[in-house]
Order: C-alpha cells, then structure tokens, then sequence
C-alpha cells in the first residue's frame, strides 16, 4: 500500500513539474507573438513613412461626410492617387453644388487628374503628417488636406469653389 502512495505522490509532483513547463513554454510563445506584432507594426509604419516621403501612395476611401450630413459608407472602391509628378482623384461627391456645376455622369464626382499642384508635408510631433495639395490645373478643386496617421490611417478635407466641402475616411496603401 506504501508503494501505491509514493507512485501516486510521485505522479503528482511529475504532473506539477509538466504543467510548470507547459506554462513557461506558453509564456514564453505569447512574447514571441507580440514581437512578431509589434515587428509587423513597426514594418508598416516604416513603409507608410517611405511612400509619404517619396510622395507614392494610394489614400482609399471607404467613408464620406458631406458638410452638414452624416457619415456615408462607401461600397465600392474610390481613390486619391499621388504618384510623384501627379494627382489622380477618383471620388464620390455628396453635398451641395451652387453653380457651374454640371448634371450629367461625368460631372458626378471629384474626379480629375493634376499635373501640376503644390504639395507640402509637415510631420506631426505624434507621428503622422498633414499633407497639403493644391492643384492650379483642376477647376473647382481649392485644396485636398490628407490627415495620415503613423499606422496609415487617412482623413482627407476636400475645398471646392462651387461645392461644400467634403471628408473622406480611409487608409492609405
């Protein structure tokens, strides 16, 4: 009967040992992931720092808020493109239009491609930037302010001549 004790007292210690060991290696696995994470982050926010700085990125949106309304979920794919030497805008408008403003399909969105603009970027003392662009070769379009977080998320206030303005939520890529 003594024997059968010392096994059992045996088997419990040996039980204590491997759920110590399990629990350490799990620790130590759950550190290896929020490293890997946090590598993650850091990469992404390096690269989101690369293309503002070369001025090669893809601000998409996928909410709208015309002045004066509520927030509008975007279902397909709409765009502001800054490629260098260029500006290519592929968005919706909603809001209000005062004059020279045309009502056909063409005329439906803030859709233009700009060769000539003014661009500046100012680095934020959080991490991120506002970036300011103007376009001297679109007509309506006064400036675009892209509002872009360190991790790549994006505001973008759009000022028109004949339209309220508009806010596009997004990110950028």
């Amino acid at each position: 009967m003594e024997s059968l004790r010392v096994i059992h007292l045996l088997g419990m210690k040996i039980l204590k040992i491997m759920a110590i060991l399990l629990l350490i290696v799990g620790l130590g696995s759950g550190a290896g992931a929020q490293t890997t994470r946090k590598d993650n982050e850091n990469a992404k926010q390096a690269a989101i720092k690369k293309s503002v700085g070369e001025k090669s990125y893809t601000f998409t949106a996928n909410q709208a808020t015309p002045l004066g309304g509520g927030p509008i979920i975007l279902n397909s794919i709409y765009d502001l493109r800054i490629k260098g030497d260029s500006v290519i805008s592929f968005l919706p408008y909603y809001g209000r239009a005062y004059f020279d403003v045309g009502y056909n399909a063409a005329d439906g969105g803030i859709k233009f491609t700009s060769t000539k603009f003014a661009y500046k970027s100012v680095e934020k003392t959080k991490g991120g930037w506002v970036i300011t662009i103007k376009p001297t070769d679109v007509k309506n379009i006064t400036s675009l302010i892209l509002r872009v977080s360190q991790d790549g998320y994006a505001s973008l206030y759009i000022s028109c001549v004949n339209r309220d303005a508009i806010t596009f939520d997004g990110y950028l890529e």
